[in-house]
């Protein structure tokens, strides 16, 4: 008889991680006769008069294995109703070394404000459309009957913003993979923080600056800010993302959920700068104030990280050393000897093709989740107006668009984002999350049928209540906050140990090019309706 071994196979980092069987492809670990075993930490011998049986009898199609993680399928016997994620195969602390506690949830903290700091940047320039437009707009001249000079510039400026963050951010994402082995992460981090903070500094003090003769000049000013911070928060978010795949997958989504209260807060931001601001510049020399001081407190954040006991822990290196491949023979005679399944050890870029075929169709997932999301928001969302917006409340016409499209959404991602703490149903290896996915394509037509203005082609309002807009925004907020974490969460956890920080990236690059997508694709969604 044969059967499957699905315990810790072979010798211990030194560390106290136990290698996976999915860690030394070249070997031929994992079935054995019933005579073998597996004893104190060496390769597995006959020992039957001095340690238990301890062969498990399984499929070996029923699980999916890495160092980080292991996974049962939905076709197993074991566990049919759902797949659950176990213990790390890496957390089984060495012999005198015990796990430390999260004490006061400090380090989750940590990386929820890190989560915050990588899109705040972000969303409060994308908010500050009414700054923008003052800006952009100073030079204009009604006296004249000529168009004024940054006409242009006012009708196109949230194209040139879209095509500035997009096109930096997908060529951050590879560099940043090119320098995963070659720089340190936390150099990366800080320098990416350091720049995101400069450009901050430089972006508030041209708030009280005269820009009325260089309007132009001062657009492009912007721009270029504009695509240096779009490309330092890459850098900066997929780097502390990837650093996370070595944690607990509760660290993970502490990050992911606190890029959605980034979103929460600048659109919270919004709503009270609509209500109470009276000069423009005053209310936007606060707001990006407000930005600068909490990516200080980011930088702080970050430098404390190292301090605590638990983040120490997960941050520990992961040796690399010499592969066996399937023709060496193992050194039985030599069991401590440390193994790493390492392809690339004699390589500073990680192998890209491992990565990409184990993440396929979580990738997929995050491709698609945020195609369909940036093609309907903001593009559509934001020009769906009240029915009664004649009626002249400030509730149909000052906030309905800011509580309905921003809000809204931005508090169910978050919601959704913070649900899979709980939840991780379904599983990384489940079909039914690629056809839960699927299953968003029906948001388009029905965000289409509501009073989307103005209409041309499509002149049919089905949708005569304002109660949709809202109800629609939240469910695709929610949803893609549920099922792009999921995935998310999953990606780094598939694979081993080693390569987590770079599946990180590669990750973060599948979320980025279902953005650069969406946003594309939404200008042909507008111009149909």
């Amino acid at each position: 008889m044969v059967g499957a071994w699905y315990g810790p196979v072979g010798p211990k980092y030194p560390d106290g991680g136990w290698f996976s069987r999915s860690q030394l492809p070249g070997l031929r670990l994992g079935l054995f006769t019933p005579q073998s075993r597996f004893c104190s930490g060496q390769w597995a011998v006959p020992c039957a008069s001095q340690c238990p049986p301890t062969v498990a009898i399984a499929s070996e199609d029923d699980f999916q294995h890495s160092s980080n993680s292991t996974y049962r399928t939905i076709g197993s016997s074991l566990q049919a109703d759902q797949e659950a994620l176990l213990e790390k195969l890496l957390d089984h602390p060495p012999p005198g070394l015990q796990r430390p506690e999260d004490r006061f949830y400090g380090t989750y903290i940590i990386f929820f404000s890190l989560g915050i700091g990588s899109l705040l940047p972000w969303n409060f320039l994308v908010t500050a459309k009414e700054y923008w437009m003052f800006k952009l707009g100073n030079s204009s001249s009604p006296a004249t009957g000529e168009d004024p000079e940054g006409s242009d510039i006012l009708n196109y400026f949230e194209s040139y913003l879209a095509v500035a963050s997009t096109v930096p951010s997908m060529l951050c994402l590879v560099a940043n993979f090119l320098l995963v082995n070659r720089v340190a992460v936390h150099i990366r981090v800080l320098a990416s923080l350091t720049v995101i903070l400069a450009i901050f500094m430089v972006i508030t003090a041209l708030v009280k600056v005269d820009t009325s003769s260089w309007t132009r000049g001062f657009f492009a000013v912007t721009i270029v800010c504009m695509v240096i911070l779009s490309g330092a928060s890459t850098v900066f978010s997929s780097s502390i993302y990837g650093m996370t795949g070595s944690f607990p997958m509760r660290n993970s989504q502490a990050l992911i959920s606190g890029g959605a209260m980034g979103g929460t807060v600048s659109a919270v931001a919004s709503l009270v700068d609509l209500a109470a601001s009276s000069d423009v510049r005053d209310s936007a020399l606060a707001f990006f104030l407000t930005a600068t001081i909490f990516l200080v407190l980011c930088m702080g954040l970050y430098l404390l990280l190292s301090r605590l006991e638990y983040a120490r822990y997960y941050m520990r290196p992961v040796l690399v050393a010499r592969v066996f491949s399937g023709e060496e023979e193992l050194p039985q005679d030599s069991p401590s000897v440390p193994l790493v399944a390492s392809r690339f050890n004699d390589s500073h870029t990680p192998p890209l093709r491992p990565i990409l075929k184990k993440t396929a169709s979580l990738g997929f997932c995050v491709t698609y989740v945020f195609f369909i999301t940036s093609l309907i928001y903001p593009a559509v969302c934001a020009n769906i107006e009240s029915l009664n917006k004649d009626s002249g409340s400030l509730w149909t016409t000052k906030f309905f668009i800011p509580l309905t499209t921003f809000l809204l959404y931005n508090f169910a991602d978050l919601c959704g984002r913070q649900l899979t703490a709980w939840i991780q149903v379904p599983g990384p290896n489940s079909k039914a999350l690629p056809g839960f996915v699927l299953l968003r394509t029906c948001l388009i037509p029905l965000f289409v049928l509501c009073n989307y203005q103005p209409r041309v082609h499509l002149k049919t309002v089905v949708f005569q209540s304002d109660v949709y807009p809202a109800l629609l925004s939240s469910l695709l907020g929610l949803s893609n906050g549920y099922l792009s974490t999921l995935a998310l969460l999953y990606g780094p956890k598939i694979v081993p140990r080693e390569l987590a920080e770079a599946t990180g990236v590669v990750m973060s690059f599948y979320l980025c090019l279902g953005l650069t997508l969406g946003s594309a694709c939404s200008t042909l969604l507008v111009h149909l309706i």
